[in-house]
């Protein structure tokens, strides 16, 4: 991994500025936009240039619970173009389109064996920065690449035609294909996604892929017009009755899947009343912790299921990576999914938009300036 001082790039645009604008976390609720250094690379590491980068609700939890220290620049969601390349590095060239992941886990450990790989001590160390402590950086002008991402695959090239904003989608769509999977649908089977953000709308789609029957639940409607483009055409509005309904479409047996993509506690309960005897509930958006209390009794005499997927895994990459780029030109183009752009100066607008959801807020993306100052 990289640890030594950052040596000189072996192949660099000129054109890279000294300084960038970065979004900085300086504390709880407090995101300064600053002008920091370019980040240095090492042997073996890459620099790119950021297109765009999606704002994230694991992001914002960590603005606003001060879980981390600080400073920090978070966004992981990113897309751009090297700009870069350290000593030693040969699959990659100055100029590539390309998607990062932030996390890349060291394919040995024993939670490796287990492909449990979000659990990998590798895995959690982050390896993108654009300074400070790694948190993806991808809030900024450039982003650092240490080298375990690059030689581990984390790195993707972007095929000709598709746009940065549709390839910022590769790390969501794989922790969504991600917990999809863990369920093992069938196409006679019934599922339930709740809430219709971006990732909901994402997971609902992947599930309606595997032939299962696929109902959707959300306050907005709104968001239950995007969720249709997709093909989700069975809205259940939240503020109702949503277990009853459920029910009476389901012979009174309920969903035999139910994804739960709000993190808002309090829906554990529902998700589990949905769920039939014998069904699973996924948690995918609980990702802080917390007192959350379900019915024990659900889990053991009705013999439901209650599960977790968090993050991404290497073993789907190429298969996720291709939905998005093949989906672009076949109804699963995710750009349609996003409601504001926002240039890095006002990445606190963003932000605080992101923290606000309302009908008409879906995904909230970050689109660097090409023209940085300080070079």
């Amino acid at each position: 991994m990289s640890t030594a001082t950052a040596s000189p790039a072996l192949t660099r645009n000129p054109r890279i500025p000294r300084t960038m604008q970065a979004a900085v976390y300086r504390g709880t609720n407090d995101i300064r936009v600053e002008t920091v250094p370019v980040p240095e690379i090492g042997s073996g590491e890459i620099l790119i240039q950021v297109a765009t980068c999606g704002v994230c609700g694991t992001d914002l939890k960590k603005i606003h619970t001060g879980s981390h220290s600080a400073p920090r620049i978070f966004g992981h969601e990113t897309a751009g173009t090297i700009a870069a390349v350290g000593q030693g590095v040969e699959t990659y060239a100055v100029g590539d389109r390309v998607m990062v992941f932030h996390h890349i886990p060291c394919g040995r450990c024993y939670y490796c064996r287990k492909k449990t790989y979000a659990q990998c001590s590798i895995y959690k160390k982050v390896g993108v920065t654009a300074g400070f402590e790694p948190a993806g950086g991808g809030f900024s002008g450039y982003v650092r690449v240490m080298d375990w991402i690059v030689q581990g695959g984390g790195v993707v090239r972007i095929p000709a035609g598709i746009p940065f904003e549709q390839a910022a989608f590769v790390e969501p769509v794989n922790t969504c294909l991600k917990g999809v999977k863990m369920l093992n649908l069938q196409p006679d089977e019934t599922v339930l996604v709740i809430g219709q953000g971006p990732i909901g709308i994402i997971l609902a789609t992947l599930a309606l892929k595997t032939g299962a029957t696929v109902f959707t639940s959300d306050l907005y409607a709104d968001r239950h017009a995007i969720a249709a483009s997709y093909g989700l055409l069975n809205p259940l509005d939240a503020r109702g009755d949503v277990v009853s309904k459920l029910r009476s479409a389901t012979e009174g047996r309920g969903a035999d899947a139910v994804l739960l993509a709000v993190g808002h506690d309090a829906l554990i309960r529902t998700a589990m009343e949905a769920v039939r005897p014998g069904g699973k509930v996924q948690l995918f958006a609980q990702t802080q912790h917390s007192e959350a209390i379900f019915d024990p009794g659900a889990v053991c005499m009705n013999e439901k299921t209650l599960l977790g997927s968090y993050s991404a895994s290497v073993d789907i990459q190429e298969e996720g990576a291709r939905l998005v780029f093949d989906g672009y030109h076949s109804g699963f183009d995710l750009t349609r999914l996003i409601s504001h752009r926002f240039p890095i100066e006002r990445a606190v607008e963003a932000i605080d938009i992101a923290s606000h959801p309302k009908a008409a807020s879906m995904k909230i993306m970050i689109e660097p300036r090409s023209s940085e100052s300080g070079a």
